[in-house]
């Protein structure tokens, strides 16, 4: 039958499949899901009208300065993710495609993962606390830490609570802000012994935090290429391991010392 057709025709007749494959490819849910740069909160502060950490037990300190704990937000796992929100999502700098089941449990319903990551950051706040109280050699049976941020779930602010404790209590161990004054910005998880863990999205987590009037981040030493990728002009890395180090790190910051660099 195609022998009986012109050239043109016959061939926009066998294209007629392949342009029915793309159209269903673009239109398919693909097991993607897309992220961006998401809210920034200053442990330091207060949020919802609310203080972010509160300390009994122990004397406190005004602090001056931020330090900002960093997050993104990604599409669900029930979002349809298409062909065309990945291409869209590839070639712009303030979103990362990321494979699914790296981002939430597999067979996870949007209520079940939310539920999720606000037990692992109570377990987060937890951990901080006791990492804080230890580098500090408090008694964590004399001093009382709550820790207050709704709405943000994950691990990943557990560095940053740890020396917000820290600069609440002791400061930079003379007299003065650990921050020195700076906004300060950073992500990592916690240990209880004080070790930073990597968390991923730190380039994303960068941009939220230059957006936010940061001029330093904090990051797991193991994540700085990642976070050099698509670094805002204007921020500056430090890459820690430790709480020890990260504390060091801002004390040298200050009065002009060497600081790490990634």
């Amino acid at each position: 039958m195609l022998s009986s057709l012109t050239r043109p025709r016959a061939l926009a007749l066998c294209a007629l499949p392949v342009v029915a494959l793309f159209a269903v490819v673009g239109l398919a849910p693909l097991p993607y899901a897309v992220a961006q740069p998401g809210s920034t909160a200053d442990v330091l502060g207060d949020v919802k009208g609310a203080p972010v950490i509160t300390i009994s037990g122990a004397p406190t300190r005004t602090t001056k300065g931020e330090l900002r704990m960093t997050t993104i937000v990604a599409t669900g796992p029930s979002a349809d993710v298409d062909l065309g929100d990945v291409v869209d999502a590839w070639f712009r700098t303030d979103r990362a495609v990321l494979p699914r089941d790296s981002v939430y449990p597999r067979g996870k319903s949007d209520e079940e993962v939310a539920k999720h990551n606000l037990k692992d950051m109570e377990k987060s706040q937890d951990v901080a606390t006791t990492a804080a109280l230890s580098f500090l050699g408090e008694d964590p049976a004399k001093v009382k830490v709550t820790l207050h941020l709704a709405d943000v779930g994950g691990p990943s602010a557990g560095l940053l609570f740890s020396l917000g404790i820290v600069d609440k209590l002791d400061g930079d161990g003379a007299g003065g802000d650990l921050t020195g004054g700076r906004t300060v910005a950073g992500t990592g998880t916690i240990s209880p012994s004080g070790e930073v863990g990597a968390v991923g999205g730190v380039s994303l987590k960068t941009r939220a935090a230059k957006r936010d009037g940061a001029s330093v981040f904090l990051v797991p030493k193991g994540e700085c290429s990642d976070a050099q990728a698509e670094l805002p002009k204007g921020l500056r890395l430090i890459p820690v391991t430790t709480l020890k180090g990260a504390v060091e790190s801002l004390r040298a910051l200050e009065k002009g010392g060497k600081v790490p660099s990634c």
